[in-house]
C-alpha cells in the first residue's frame, strides 16, 4: 500500500472496520488487488481541478515511458489519425484525443488488461465507459466546471468489482456474468455473497490508494438513489442507471422505466436527459473505438428515445385508466363504509341514533360545553303503557308503533339535535345549546302532536299514545358527567311515570 497521509489512514482504517472479518482478512492479504502506478495517481490529481488543461495530463503522462508509448499508439490509430503528422509526444498524443479519452485511456492501461481481459471484468470496463460519458455529457449541461471529475468518479464507481473479481475470482466471475441481474440488485447479491457491496470496497480500494476524500465519498455513496440537490453528484448517480438502460437487451423498456422514476422525482430536468442522447451515441463510438470495446449493440440514442417517450405515453395512458378504476372502486367502498358506519349507529326499526352512538355523542358534547362554556339539554322519553298496548294488539303493532314514534321525533327536531331510541320503549334527545326552557318547548310539541294525531289504526279503531318526559339541562345542576346528566332526565322522566304518566318534569324546577 502507497505511504497515506494520516487523514487518509484514518478513512482507510475505518472503510476496512465496517468489512465483515472474512472478507476483511481476505482483501488485505490479496496480492492481486488492482493497483494505480504514481503517474495513474498524478492524472487522477489533474483530473480533479476545472482548470485542468491538455499540456498539465501530458506533463503528468510523459514521466511514464510505457504509458506515453501506449497514448501515442491510440492517439495515432486508425480511428484516431485525422493528420498526416502521427502524434510524436504524449502533448500531441493527448490534444488529438481530447482530456476524457486521455483520462479513459491511462485508466485502461493501469487498471484493465485490454479487449482480452475477463468477461466480467470487460462488462464492468464497458458500463464504466458509458457511465463515464453520460455523467460528463449531463454534468456539462448541469454543472459545467465539474464535468471533468465527475467523467472520473464514473469512470471508477464500479472498481470495488474488480477488487471482488481479484479476491474471489471464481465466485465473483459467476456473480457477474448474470447479464439480467439489474444493477441495483446486484449489491444484494454481493452482500449476500461476500458479506458487503462494490461501492464500499471500491471506497476502501481508492482510500488505499491515498485518494482524495472527496472521491472516496463520492464512489462509496455512487448508487445512494437521485434524492440529492448536488448535481455533480445527481449526474454520478444517475450515470450508472443509464449505462444500465444502454446496455439492456431491451433499452427502450429500460429508459422508459428510469424516465418515469425521474420524472415522478423531479429531482433532473427532463430536457437534459434529452439532450445527452441526441449526442451520446456519438461520442460513445468514438470512445469505445478509442479504448477496442466492442459494445453488445449498436444503439441508435434518438431511436431509442423516441421509443422510449412513447413507452412511456402508452404507459401513462394505461396508468390513467387503472387509476380512474381504482377511484371509481375507492369511491364505491367509501359509499360502503359510510352506509356500514351508519347502520352501525342507526337503530333498524325507528331510523333514529342507537344508545352506542347516542352514548357516545353525549360523551362529546358533554365534553365541549364544558371546555367552551356552553349549555345542552337531554329529554329522556318513556311511551306510556307501552308493554299493555304490546300484549292487546301484538308485537307486530308494537313495532309499528315505535316505528312511527321515531318518525314524529325525526320530523320536531332541528338540524344539530339527535334523537335517539335508547332502549325497548325509551328515547333521548340530545339538545346543543338549548336550556330547559326551551327542551320543554320541544316536549309539549312532542305531546301535542301525539294528543292531534292517532299513532296506529288497528282495524276501525284508531290508536293514541301519550309519554312521560324528563328534561335535565346541563345549567341546571353540577354534572361531574354525561352519565349525571341522563340520570337526572330519567328521574325527572319516573316522577312523571309515579304521578300518573303522561307529563313533562324538568329536573331542578318540578
Amino acid at each position: 500500500m502507497m505511504g497515506l497521509s494520516a487523514k487518509d489512514e484514518t478513512l482507510y482504517a475505518s472503510l476496512t472496520g465496517e468489512f465483515p472479518s472474512l472478507l476483511s482478512k481476505v482483501l488485505l492479504h490479496s496480492s492481486h488487488l488492482p493497483s494505480l502506478p504514481a503517474v495513474a495517481l498524478q492524472v487522477l490529481e489533474v483530473a480533479r481541478s476545472p482548470n485542468a488543461s491538455l499540456s498539465d495530463y501530458a506533463s503528468a503522462i510523459e514521466h511514464d515511458p510505457g504509458l506515453t508509448a501506449r497514448l501515442i499508439a491510440v492517439a495515432n490509430s486508425v480511428h484516431n489519425l485525422r493528420s498526416a503528422h502521427p502524434a510524436q509526444t504524449s502533448l500531441e498524443a493527448t490534444q488529438r484525443l481530447g482530456l476524457d479519452a486521455t483520462l479513459a485511456t491511462v485508466l485502461s492501461f493501469t487498471l484493465f488488461p485490454g479487449p482480452h481481459a475477463e468477461k466480467a471484468a470487460l462488462q464492468t470496463w464497458q458500463r464504466a465507459v458509458i457511465a463515464a460519458v453520460v455523467a460528463s455529457q449531463l454534468a456539462h449541461q448541469l454543472c459545467p466546471t465539474q464535468a471533468g471529475s465527475t467523467f472520473t468518479l464514473a469512470l471508477l464507481q464500479d472498481i470495488g468489482i474488480l477488487a471482488f473479481l481479484s479476491a474471489y475470482p471464481d465466485e465473483a466471475e459467476l456473480l457477474y456474468a448474470d447479464h439480467q441481474l439489474p444493477h441495483a440488485q446486484l449489491t444484494h447479491a454481493e452482500h449476500d455473497r461476500f458479506g458487503s457491496d462494490h461501492t464500499h470496497v471500491g471506497a476502501w480500494l481508492a482510500a488505499k490508494w491515498g485518494l482524495p476524500d472527496n472521491m472516496v465519498h463520492a464512489i462509496y455513496q455512487s448508487h445512494d438513489g437521485f434524492f440529492t440537490d448536488d448535481m455533480a453528484t445527481l449526474c454520478l448517480r444517475l450515470s450508472g442507471p443509464m449505462a444500465d438502460a444502454w446496455l439492456s437487451p431491451e433499452p427502450s423498456t429500460a429508459l422508459a422505466l428510469l424516465l418515469k422514476q425521474l420524472a415522478a422525482l423531479d429531482t433532473i430536468p427532463i430536457q437534459a436527459i434529452e439532450a445527452l442522447f441526441y449526442q451520446l451515441s456519438q461520442q460513445l463510438e468514438l470512445l469505445t473505438d478509442i479504448l477496442e470495446l466492442t459494445l453488445p449493440v449498436r444503439v441508435d440514442s434518438r431511436t431509442l428515445l423516441a421509443d422510449a417517450q412513447q413507452l412511456l405515453y402508452q404507459h401513462a395512458l394505461a396508468l390513467t385508466a387503472r387509476l380512474d378504476s381504482q377511484q371509481q372502486q375507492l369511491s364505491a367502498l367509501q359509499r360502503h363504509n359510510t352506509a356500514l358506519e351508519e347502520r352501525s349507529r342507526i337503530d333498524p326499526l325507528t331510523q333514529l341514533a342507537n344508545r352506542a352512538w347516542l352514548e357516545e355523542q353525549l360523551r362529546e358534547r358533554f365534553a365541549l360545553c364544558n371546555e367552551h362554556g356552553r349549555t345542552m339539554s337531554v329529554v329522556f322519553i318513556d311511551l306510556d303503557h307501552f308493554k299493555v298496548l304490546n300484549d292487546q294488539y301484538g308485537h307486530q303493532a308494537g313495532d309499528v308503533i315505535l316505528e312511527r314514534f321515531g318518525k314524529t321525533l325525526a320530523s320536531l327536531i332541528r338540524t344539530g339535535d339527535l334523537a335517539g331510541r335508547y332502549g325497548g320503549e325509551e328515547f333521548l334527545i340530545i339538545l346543543p345549546d338549548e336550556t330547559a326552557q326551551t327542551a320543554q318547548h320541544l316536549a309539549e310539541r312532542i305531546a301535542q302532536r301525539l294528543h292531534e294525531q292517532p299513532i296506529i289504526d288497528v282495524g276501525q279503531e284508531a290508536i293514541y299514545i301519550t309519554a312521560s318526559m324528563g328534561i335535565a339541562c346541563l345549567s341546571d345542576g353540577d354534572f361531574r358527567d354525561e352519565r349525571e346528566l341522563i340520570d337526572a332526565a330519567d328521574q325527572s322522566m319516573y316522577s312523571i311515570k309515579r304521578s300518573g304518566r303522561r307529563g313533562i318534569s324538568v329536573y331542578g324546577r318540578d
